[in-house]
């Protein structure tokens, strides 16, 4: 009935319409006696995929062999008017004026309209009556079209195999289109052969391609194989995307694999390319608050400068943005950089500290026996010594405080081990450093400390000196 209702239309009609009306052979047929305003009625909602219909028969779910005949499965949504319109319009485009029409159909996400213009326009010839030839960019725009409108990747695989019947290789750009339908799809596996097939081809992966499949393994925990890819985007001097480091470090965090966080982490500062990525202000504090359980110094003291950059860019910005660490988590640091023996934790720590207070208050007793206990783990007694003189300065005449903070049997007991470690030795260099300290311009006289050295000689059972340090108490240092 279709096919003799068409034959008998084709008197009726132009003949540059005839074109279009075979090319929505496929669909019912409607009556084209004009009829009154009463007595119209709404369009039908368009047929169900499952109910067998011919306008399904062959659509972007079943790719067809050529882009030209895929558009015979698509025109019949379309009304024919816009149809004839786009034939018409492609005919007068060269490539360059195609691609200008598909960079200003792009902007306005005219998806359906790109993909039946350039379908229509590779059916077509040119202005010397050859066949058009599209090139890589122009069949790249035309790949995009169908994965926004729902492609699914084995879609978009037949058409990327079809682009050798023109002439045209795919490049880079092609299959990374292919690797967002399979990211979207979570094909991980396709993923990963499409991938090793680019390089297998000569065809390099840029930071696009490393980026999609190593982002897709991530989300699919699949984290030795995204390790891979990523360890080769970063030998391969290509970018890292946020979202991919920020990816990685969740996952390596929720797994426990802090050493290979924290290699990857030095990999990425090394990288003029990424040194800048810096996970989010509360992924960051997850990050030192899992390291600190593992007393691992080394991925504590990254996490630490992650938590620096973001005070410094808050300060920065306009309006400012005051951040601050939490004091415990700092405390939690000088712990861990007492028990590692890692200076550097300790004075990034501290100096981390100051920054989040910013002078608007001292830190809090705890902070301070804190850092006094990693000195001493240390060893180094001047600096150990120098933070005593800060906290009695700033508690030591303070009602509010338990002056049991500064006795050297309880809270100062780690300082006068590490005073005696060395026998009498560290002991003397302890002794001259409070009689120097006594006699400077601000001249510091400590009884807790001059305890912490009477309390150490008692340790060796040196008596002698034990009693000498008493008598200066009154004597030389007063």
């Amino acid at each position: 009935m279709a096919v003799a209702i068409l034959s008998r239309s084709q008197t009726l009609l132009p003949k540059t319409l005839i074109p279009s009306l075979r090319l929505i052979s496929t669909t019912p047929s409607l009556s084209q006696q004009p009829q009154l305003q009463e007595q119209q009625r709404p369009l039908p909602l368009p047929p169900n995929p499952s109910s067998g219909s011919p306008l399904y028969n062959q659509n972007w779910r079943n790719p067809s062999p050529s882009p030209g005949a895929a558009a015979s499965s698509s025109l019949s949504l379309v009304p024919a008017a816009a149809q004839s319109k786009l034939m018409a319009f492609s005919q007068t485009l060269d490539l360059p004026g195609l691609m200008d029409v598909f960079a200003d159909w792009m902007t306005s996400q005219r998806w359906s309209d790109l993909k039946q213009l350039f379908e229509f326009w590779i059916g077509s010839l040119d202005a010397s009556g050859k066949p058009n030839r599209p090139d890589a960019a122009a069949y790249n725009h035309y790949l995009r079209a169908n994965l926004m409108l729902g492609a699914t990747a084995g879609d978009l695989l037949d058409l990327v195999a079809q682009m050798v019947e023109y002439d045209v290789s795919p490049n880079t750009a092609s299959y990374n289109l292919v690797l967002k339908a399979m990211h979207q799809a979570r094909e991980s596996e396709a993923a990963v052969k499409l991938l090793d097939r680019m390089m297998q081809t000569g065809t390099s992966p840029d930071d696009e391609s490393y980026n999609l499949v190593t982002g897709l393994l991530f989300l699919l925990n699949q984290i030795d194989l995204a390790l891979k890819y990523m360890d080769m985007t970063l030998k391969s001097g290509y970018m890292v995307s946020s979202s991919v480091f920020s990816d990685c470090v969740r996952s390596c965090v929720n797994a426990g694999r802090l050493d290979t966080l924290a290699s990857i982490i030095e990999k990425c500062k090394a990288s003029d390319q990424n040194k800048a990525l810096c996970p989010n202000w509360n992924l960051c504090n997850h990050i030192a608050d899992v390291a600190l359980q593992a007393d691992d110094s080394k991925l504590t003291f990254l996490a630490l400068e992650f938590l620096a950059r973001w005070i410094v860019r808050g300060e920065v910005a306009r309006p400012p943005v005051l951040l601050s660490v939490d004091e415990g988590l700092i405390v939690s640091a000088l712990g861990t950089a007492g028990r590692t023996f890692n200076s550097t934790l300790l004075d990034a720590s501290w100096s981390i500290l100051r920054r989040s207070l910013r002078q608007k208050r001292a830190p809090n007793p705890e902070t301070f026996l804190a850092k006094l206990y990693a000195l001493a783990s240390l060893g180094n007694l001047q600096r150990a010594f120098g933070t005593l003189n800060e906290f009695e300065t700033v508690y030591g005449n303070s009602g509010d405080i338990d002056q049991e903070l500064f006795s050297p049997f309880t809270s100062l007991y780690p300082l006068v081990v590490a005073c005696c470690k060395n026998g009498f030795l560290s002991l003397d260099s302890v002794y001259v450093q409070l009689e120097n300290l006594s006699c400077a311009d601000t001249p510091y006289k400590s009884v807790a400390a001059l305890n912490c050295v009477i309390l150490g000689c008692a340790n060796i059972w040196d008596l002698d000196r034990a009693y000498e340090t008493f008598e200066a108490i009154s004597g030389k240092i007063g």
